[in-house]
């Protein structure tokens, strides 16, 4: 079958099929645990995660993490760029899904969920990809698991697993209810019109207003010197060793080969999975002396430096190297020097290092570098005279905010207990989930907010929406006549039970997680 899907790959069908089967594998290799095992494929102390106790093991989590990264490769027909995955975090789901699932199958057991055999055999036979002209043929079912290299053992049990989260989850789910009030809320919610009574400030507006001593420009200078501050400077000598000298000599032996490959097998990802070493190897061994060729010249390197580092002297170490040293003029962490542009790292170790001290070594894609900060020049903060300009900008800036702000929370306060406030008016408008409002904008926060309150009343507190805020009251709320709402009730039940149970459940979760002892493994999921 694997082969005949290889030969028709572009075939829409074979594609669709297989879809599929990997989303449906996918549910299966998250609930196939490791029954408490020591890390399997990692040594007694490898683990991707421990959840009160029980690991989840780094072959359980790179399954799963293939099966997902796999199955967004089918859906998108194409290999996925390291920067898609890192967007669509598939690592932090692949681990996200096994902890979530660990939990809620250990939940089961305490609620007295379980599944029969004639249960996990009818979910089974009901899967479309096992079916031939529209019944269960065991013949194929053999064929897809062998060709998926997964046993019916391992297959049952994951089944087993998948069946009793469906049961679990569906139990909470069933508790869910929308009640009458629910639904009524709702039905205004989507039927009743506002018009908002409203009062808007921005720091623009309220500027005109703000007068500063020079009292209030040296408060401001002492409690936001960073603001004002010269950048610290330095200049740098420095040694770059590129590896690449000394790749000719390097060389990487079949168990090297191997390893490395089994190390990085998601770089070897081809159109119709991994690829095998043998297709693949003198990308693999080139690849291999790159890194071995690297990690030489950074042993290398460190060890001159360290036995060097008390002389301080950039010259000797550079001829023990057979380098030259380089130098640079004072530069700033925003201005760094031209030879040093897009090198973050040199540059964040530069400004660590005290004049005459060496430091590294720091490995960029340009090579390894050995440093001496031969000049500094502290940071400063010039006096109130000479930037008193740009002072008085910046502080006034701020206090036309917290003015604005201010009397924005002073007419939230009057229109909430009904005092006199001159307001425009927004006009009629209906609910809006992107929270349009006319005169307003677009604010989700004050819709949400004003769509709960009655006629006449008001947030406590202002909106803020762009860079001005806003006190808003309820001038009027006109009111969908309630017959109809009586007509719409039941409908409006169902439409909206789904989001009910799907909330209750995503809080059933956050609860288990939150009652939960759950240790990651950050290194596997962290993007690098």
């Amino acid at each position: 079958m694997l082969s005949i899907m290889r030969k028709q790959k572009e075939s829409i069908v074979i594609k669709v099929v297989f879809v599929i089967i990997v989303l449906s594998f996918v549910g299966t290799i998250f609930l196939v645990w490791g029954k408490g095992s020591d890390g399997v494929g990692g040594g007694k102390s490898g683990y991707a995660a421990k959840v009160n106790g029980t690991r989840i093991t780094l072959e359980e989590y790179q399954n799963a993490y293939q099966r997902i990264r796999n199955m967004y490769q089918q859906i998108y027909g194409q290999s996925i760029p390291p920067e898609m995955e890192k967007m669509l975090g598939l690592k932090k789901i692949a681990l996200d899904g096994l902890i979530d699932n660990l939990l809620a199958l250990k939940e089961a057991k305490s609620l007295g969920i379980n599944v029969s055999k004639d249960e996990v055999a009818a979910s089974i036979e009901a899967m479309p990809m096992f079916q031939k002209d529209g019944r269960f043929d065991f013949n194929q079912y053999q064929q897809l698991l062998r060709s998926n290299r997964m046993t019916a053992k391992d297959f049952e049990e994951g089944q087993e697993s998948e069946v009793t989260l469906k049961k679990v989850r569906q139990s909470i789910k069933d508790k869910a209810v929308v009640t009458d009030a629910d639904a009524l809320a709702q039905y205004k919610k989507e039927n009743d019109k506002l018009d908002l009574a409203y009062v808007a400030y921005a720091p623009a507006d309220v500027a005109a207003e703000i007068k500063l001593t020079d009292a209030d420009l040296t408060e401001y200078l002492q409690k936001n010197p960073n603001e004002f501050k010269t950048a610290e400077k330095v200049a740098l000598s420095y040694i770059l060793l590129n590896p690449v000298s000394l790749a000719e000599k390097t060389t990487v032996t079949e168990d090297e080969i191997q390893t490395f490959y089994q190390k990085n097998i998601d770089r070897w990802q081809g159109k119709d999975g991994i690829q095998p070493l043998a297709e693949v190897k003198e990308k693999v061994r080139a690849e291999a002396i790159k890194q071995k060729t690297a990690k030489q010249a950074f042993e290398l390197a460190a060890d001159t430096l360290y036995k060097n580092i008390k002389s301080g002297d950039l010259n000797l170490i550079a001829g023990a190297l057979k380098q030259k040293v380089q130098e640079t003029a004072l530069f700033t962490a925003a201005a760094p020097a031209t030879a040093l542009a897009g090198e973050a790292a040199v540059i964040k170790k530069a400004l660590e290092l005290k004049q005459g001290e060496l430091g590294g070594p720091v490995e960029t894609a340009k090579g390894i570098y050995i440093l001496k900060a031969k000049e500094r020049k502290a940071a400063t903060v010039p006096a109130l005279a000479e930037i008193k300009g740009a002072v008085e900008e910046k502080a006034k800036a701020a206090k036309a905010v917290e003015l604005a702000k201010k009397k924005a929370d002073d007419a939230a306060k009057l229109l909430s207990t009904n005092g006199a406030v001159k307001t425009q008016s927004t006009g009629s408008f209906g609910y809006s989930a992107k929270g349009d409002i006319p005169a307003i904008g677009t604010s989700p926060e004050i819709v949400e907010a004003v769509f709960k309150l009655s006629q006449g009343q008001a947030p406590a507190s202002p909106f803020k929406v762009g860079n001005r805020w806003f006190a808003v009251r309820v001038k009027t709320r006109m009111e969908a006549p309630k017959a109809q709402f009586e007509a719409a009730k039941d409908e409006l039940k169902k439409k909206m039970l789904p989001k009910k149970q799907e909330d209750a459940l995503a809080e059933w979760a956050k609860g288990l997680r939150e009652k939960a002892k759950i240790e990651i493994n950050q290194t596997l999921i962290t993007d690098k």
